[in-house]
């Protein structure tokens, strides 16, 4: 394949898949400036690989296993550099000031702030089953069992419920 016809595939298939890539880096970035970041991080990590893509996957399943691995490399070198005192950023704390207009948009602001807590992993589960993924879909990309990522999932399911029942219980 001519250099100029692949170019052209990866720019068709990044533009039909590209909010994989805004709602991954969305996820782990909460400051606009990380989150271009990211997204270039990404996409260079996606041209680089092209040429190795198999089409036994679909393109979704393997941008999103590149992204992810991406987004996760990402965070591990961020919160490896940072120390564990740094403030929160403005960013996440607006996301707890926002205006409630009912309880459903609290619930969500609350379940966005409890998704940011999770582990790296975890977090990328629960976006691809937030995403409604199959579990064996999730475990292609995430590359497990389906077993552990029912297991997991569950586990994180368990995790919200008890961080949402003692902010209700306050």
């Amino acid at each position: 394949m001519q250099a100029t016809d692949q170019a052209e595939r990866f720019l068709v298939v990044l533009q039909t898949h590209k909010g994989i890539i805004y709602k991954v880096a969305h996820s782990y970035c909460a400051d606009a400036e990380d989150r271009k970041d990211l997204v270039q991080d990404i996409i260079v990590q996606l041209w680089k690989s092209f040429n190795t893509y198999s089409d036994q996957y679909k393109y979704s399943t393997w941008i999103y296993r590149i992204a992810l691995n991406v987004a996760i490399s990402v965070y591990r070198k961020e919160t490896r550099r940072k120390p564990l005192s740094q403030p929160l950023s403005d960013s996440i704390l607006t996301l707890v000031e926002l205006p409630v207009a009912n309880e459903g948009e609290e619930n969500l602001g609350l379940l966005q702030q409890f998704i940011t807590e999770l582990k790296e992993l975890d977090k990328a589960l629960l976006l691809l089953y937030l995403d409604e993924k199959s579990h064996r879909e999730i475990a292609e990309i995430m590359g497990m069992s389906e077993t552990n990522v029912s297991t997991r999932i569950g586990r994180i399911k368990t995790v919200l419920r008890h961080k949402f029942s003692t902010i209700k219980a306050q």
